[in-house]
């Protein structure tokens, strides 16, 4: 073998076609599962996209790298199962752009954190962790309470992401600006368009507790509470299993 191998390496060509053989394989072998992928991914009739003001959480949740020490795939394993909840499937993460699944936990599974706790829970936790888990290693985010969020091109947000696969409509695209407001200001002549374009069981309310100001934590929070709630396709599929 080790004289073959020479043998190659010294034939230029014939090196080259090697290259390509083992390359044209290994590429043949991450390929093909593309081809059936509308096989193995799941469908969800359910499956609503995220808002203007989620979209912009999930910014800033990818900014502050949260990621790298959340995990957003709960596993088959039942101890995964058994602490956070039906297992991940992929057709929750159809609009993920980019996917944050990863496999790094410094703190717990974030996959089904979504009305797990309440508004006022995130925001004392995201300002000072101690306060709430006083084991917690998580740095502080009291900024995020200072922070006006930008919505001023939450349009461009939305439009990017339909480039990509995202069905935003054209009326969601055009009114983002409004309902990324209207979603934290329940009070607000905004509010209605929200559900109108999302859903009636989009949240909609003062996520930092501060009324007729838009916050990045309004935004953040806003994400966090509809982790694992974007379908309910894992909990139906459970439900059909025990059955």
């Amino acid at each position: 073998m080790p004289e073959a191998h020479r043998k190659l390496e010294r034939n230029a060509i014939g090196f080259v076609l090697a290259i390509i053989g083992v390359s044209a394989i290994g590429g043949l072998v991450e390929i093909a599962p593309l081809f059936t992928i509308h096989e193995t991914v799941e469908t969800a009739k359910d499956m609503r996209v995220y808002t203007p003001l989620e979209v912009a959480g999930r910014n800033i949740y990818i900014r502050e790298g949260c990621y790298a020490c959340h995990s957003q795939m709960i596993r088959t394993l039942r101890d995964e199962v058994e602490r956070y909840g039906p297992y991940s499937l992929a057709v929750e993460s159809k609009y993920d752009h980019p996917m944050l699944w990863g496999s790094k936990r410094t703190g717990p599974d974030l996959a089904r954190l979504g009305n797990k706790y309440s508004d006022a829970w995130h925001v004392a936790h995201l300002i000072n962790p101690r306060h709430v888990v006083p084991q917690s290693v998580m740095p502080r985010y009291g900024w995020l309470m200072r922070n006006e969020v930008r919505i001023d091109d939450a349009g461009q947000h939305l439009a990017a992401l339909r480039v990509v696969g995202v069905p935003y409509t054209d009326e969601m695209i055009a009114n983002a600006t409004k309902d990324a407001y209207g979603q934290a200001n329940p009070d607000s002549d905004q509010a209605a368009g929200v559900t109108q374009r999302y859903g009636e069981a989009t949240n909609v309310r003062t996520f930092d507790g501060e009324p007729g100001r838009l916050t990045e934590m309004d935004a953040l929070v806003a994400y966090l509470q509809v982790l694992g709630h974007l379908t309910d396709a894992a909990y139906k599929q459970t439900s059909s299993a025990k059955e």
